[in-house]
């Protein structure tokens, strides 16, 4: 009998014509069978959202990458919900590993609630799929639109490794989701380092100062900018790491956001105020 090769499940956040997503399907071709199935637009920032979908379609495309053929779908809808109609319609299997990526730009800090690479990895995890989710720190120009001059080879690299360590060892319990953060300036010496994802944000939300409201709509364009405060980062944290030692940061991701607080003490500090 022929041993079945492993599924894997690639997804991402930009869309499923981005050069990333391609880039990620490249580095583990070798690893098992290859399955696309990506939204058809750009879903950046989109989290683990899954908005209603009034009339949903579905493209099919052919692609040849490095090691075999494979079908590539873009479907209407967040991450969250190309992963769920993967799982559900489209895999002729249960999956053994998702990839929600390359993404373009990093996701390090307490933005992990608002990446739609990683809502997707989430999602999957949900399926009880292990996941990566894969970002590529790049100029924030290319976060929202798909730029051709991004090296993708390093990240590639580390998405095969851990691709591979986990078909081949089983994710511990808590651990749904492996968080992967490259440096633009990484190289195949790179080191990878496990970090705890940081209490802080990374990317921070700003008025600036000559944003006037649309006269016809009412809005006002705001805008986002890395903005650290140094001296409360805590120093095992995936923005730390990425930014002062320039290594390949793994978070560790759970399902589980319940804090890490003392019950007693917090029911007693709780009854007491009531």
């Amino acid at each position: 009998m022929t041993a079945v090769r492993p599924l894997i499940l690639l997804t991402n956040d930009d869309g499923i014509r981005s050069p990333g997503l391609i880039a990620a399907a490249e580095a583990v071709c070798e690893l098992g069978e290859i399955l696309i199935v990506a939204p058809a637009t750009q879903q950046t920032g989109m989290g683990r959202s899954t908005p209603p979908i009034v009339r949903g379609a579905v493209t099919r495309d052919r692609l040849t990458i490095r090691c075999q053929d494979t079908i590539a779908y873009g479907v209407t809808g967040s991450p969250a919900q190309a992963v769920i109609y993967a799982m559900l319609v489209l895999a002729p299997r249960r999956p053994d590993l998702v990839i929600s990526g390359i993404n373009y730009g990093e996701n390090p800090g307490t933005c992990v609630t608002a990446s739609g690479t990683v809502g997707a990895a989430l999602q999957a995890a949900e399926f009880g799929v292990p996941a990566l989710a894969v970002s590529l720190e790049t100029d924030k120009r290319y976060h929202y639109h798909h730029g051709n001059d991004v090296d993708w080879r390093v990240a590639g690299q580390i998405t095969r490794t851990m691709a591979h360590a986990v078909l081949q060892a089983q994710l511990p319990f808590d651990v749904d989701v492996l968080k992967i953060d490259v440096p633009a300036d990484a190289t195949p010496a790179t080191p990878w380092r496990l970090t705890r994802q940081s209490r802080q944000p990374y990317f921070r939300l700003f008025r600036p100062e000559d944003a006037q409201a649309d006269p016809q709509t009412g809005w006002v364009q705001l805008d986002y900018d890395i903005v650290i405060d140094w001296e409360q980062l805590e120093p095992d944290s995936d923005i730390a790491v990425f930014l002062r030692e320039r290594a390949i940061t793994v978070t560790p991701l759970s399902h589980d956001l319940t804090s890490r607080v003392d019950f007693r003490l917090l029911e007693q500090r709780l009854r007491q105020a009531t």
